[in-house]
This record gives C-alpha cells, structure tokens and sequence, in this order.
C-alpha cells in the first residue's frame, strides 16, 4: 500500500447529480487510513451513490475525489485499489469455497501454489478455512457473506467499501457479523468504508460515522459524539430515540439556558443558546425518571399521566401524556428502577424529571420551513 498520503479517500466538493436531483450534493470527506468509517441514513439520501463513486461505478459531475492522494475521476474500477463487498454474495456456484477466495488472483496471473495459500490466509482470517473445499451451497448465509468478504480482503486493497453486506442476515447472524467486521477490520488494518441504513451497526462498529441526509452529510464523527451530542434534530430523530420540545429562550445566561416549551414547567439545559429565539430541544427517553405517586412539579420537573407502558427485556418503556396533552417517551433500566416504579399503571399520575445536562439544543425552529430546525451556528451551539 503506498505511503505519504494521510488519508485512504478524499472527497472535495463532490456533486452527483441524476437529471434534477443532487444525490450528493457538494459534500467534502477524508477518509484517514486505517479507519472504520460508516455512512448513514435512510433510502435516498446519497450513501450508496457516495460508495458507488469510490468504486468507480459512478462518475462525480463536480469536485475531486482522490483514493491515496491521486486523483481517481475518470479511473475504470479494475484500476482502482479498493474492492467491494456487496449485500448479494455473488459467488460462484460450483467453484469450491477457497476456489471463490482465490479468483480474483488467478486473474492477476497469480501461480497456483501462491494463490491457494493465500486464499487459505484469507479463510483462516474468517474462521472458515475447515470449509474450504465446501461448495457455497452448503454454506449458511452467514458463512457465504464471511467467504464474499475472504474474497475482498485476499486482494489487500487500499480500501474496502461495504455496501449493506448485512442486510440479507437474519438479526442474530447480523450481530454476530458486526462483531466479526470489527475483528477482521482491526486486524488487517485496512480502511473500511460501509454503508448502512441501520444505526446499531453503525454504532457499534464505527471509528467514526457521516450521518447522511438529501445529498449532504448532516455530521460527522465519533459514534458517541454522533448520539450524545447531535448536531441537527435529524441526526438526533435518526440516531436512537429522541424526545421533540419546541418553544422560546427566556433566559440564557452562565452557560445555562431555559426554554418554555410549554409543557408546564421550563426546560433548563446546559451551554449557550439565542435569547427569544424559537428552538427545537431533545431529550433522550433514557435520561428521563418516572416517579410515581409525586405531586411536585418545578424546573425540569413535569407531572405527567402514564398513557402505555411496555416490558422490553431489562428495560420499561412508559408513554406518558404531558399537560399540554403532547406525548413523550421515557425508558428505565429495570435492573436499577425502584421497584414502585415497575408497578406503574397506565392512568397513573407521575413525575417525569431530567437533570441539566439530558436537554440537547437542536437548532433553531424556522416556522416559514418545512425542516424542524436550523442548526445553531458555532457561537449558540
């Protein structure tokens, strides 16, 4: 693999465009060596175009894309070091398993002696090469996307792009995947770029993540960033569960803002935001506590009534209904709950409370526009 370059995949201003529609849409990325870098985000919002362009299946309209510093517009996909690993296994029916592995460098005019040892390297590296002489059909679905991925590695590219390989894998083979990718990425050390519309994957396997929507990248970085510290209100609705207040700043001072959501009590958060701005704010269902049988009320403080409640494994899911009759979530881990709080009824009347630091600030609400919010610019973010 060359040296010099700090980054794998670089994208500067790239456009792609489909008659009218952007798909990606002056986007900017650097894909730094050895990272496991996850692109999010729902059907159409520009990821698979994104991987599709690296490949060289797709062609940018505007910007420079570059794979280890040199300029790859224009560079038919066979030229380029990267290799893909598709949802389909695509492999050869009545090929041996180690016969699919080493294809790829019996076309490079690899001998076969070499190739085979490699092939085996490969299989060894995802735990199948006591399968080797095993035809694809005798293999789970789950082992074939492990031999698809032998397949990509054996050919040591720069790059390894990952186009929803998962998505076919029933959920506990898709844990188990996650778990695996992981491994493999760590060990061999090279740059994987997926893509997936599932925020668990990307979560639990990313070094960093680009939350992908209409065309642009919406934020980019570290998993835990990307979920405790959202940037915009889409990337906090697509990134686990949120709670949507809206209402006016009242107060912003000390590094302590207050919000009137007009859900009977004041919303207090920490960090700067705009005075008698409107704003959207979230709060994540787990960073709320359920009381029951408390009459106060205050800041951060609501009297709500249990409108379901849900058993989910170690955790309770309650709805409750807000005075001004809007709904919220909240979840509790049933391992720490108090055990009044497992008792809860729906018709119950409770205390919903949050501390400080659970209010996220979401941007600013724009009433003449269809997007819920703005994002705060770096002075009230």
């Amino acid at each position: 693999m060359p040296d010099g370059n700090e980054y794998d995949v670089e994208f500067r201003g790239i456009t792609k465009r489909f008659g009218d529609v952007a798909a990606v849409n002056n986007v900017s990325l650097q894909v730094h060596k050895g990272e496991f870098l996850s692109l999010l985000g729902p059907s159409g919002c520009g990821k698979t175009t994104s991987l599709r362009m690296i490949a060289g299946f797709e062609q940018p309209d505007e910007g420079e894309l570059l794979i280890g510093g040199a300029d790859a517009v224009g560079i038919p996909p066979y030229k380029r070091d990267v290799n893909t690993v598709f949802q389909s296994y695509a492999l050869f029916p009545h090929k041996s398993i180690i016969d699919n592995v080493a294809f790829g460098l019996k076309q490079r005019g690899m001998g076969k002696t070499e190739r085979r040892a490699k092939a085996n390297e490969a299989l060894e590296l995802v735990q199948l090469a006591h399968r080797a002489d095993a035809r694809p059909s005798m293999l789970s679905g789950g082992q074939q996307q492990r031999v698809a991925l032998a397949r990509a590695l054996v050919m040591n590219p720069r790059v390894l792009l990952l186009d929803e390989p998962l998505g076919a894998l029933d959920l506990k083979l898709r844990k188990e995947m996650q778990f695996e990718l992981k491994r493999i990425q760590e060990h061999v050390g090279i740059t994987f770029i997926y893509v997936t519309h599932d925020q668990e994957e990307a979560l639990s396997m990313s070094d960093r993540i680009a939350v992908m929507s209409h065309g642009v990248i919406e934020q980019l970085d570290e998993p835990r960033v990307i979920y405790d510290n959202p940037k915009t209100a889409f990337v906090a609705g697509f990134i686990g569960e949120m709670n949507f207040l809206t209402g006016a700043v009242t107060s912003a001072n000390d590094g302590v803002w207050t919000v009137d959501a007009g859900v009977g009590v004041p919303v207090q958060g920490m960090g700067a935001a705009p005075l008698n701005e409107k704003v959207r704010v979230g709060l994540r269902p787990e960073r709320l506590v359920v009381t029951p049988n408390s009459d106060s009320a205050g800041t951060n403080q609501v009297l709500s009534t249990v409108l379901s409640k849900m058993y989910l494994g170690d955790q309770i899911q309650f709805v409750v209904t807000l005075p001004s009759g809007a709904t919220i979530v909240a979840i509790e881990q049933r391992a720490s709950v108090d055990p009044a709080t497992d008792n809860i009824k729906p018709g119950d009347r409770v205390t919903v409370s949050w501390d400080t630091h659970a209010p996220l600030l979401l941007g600013i609400v724009n009433d003449t526009q269809e997007s819920p919010a703005t994002p705060l610019n770096e002075e009230t973010s």
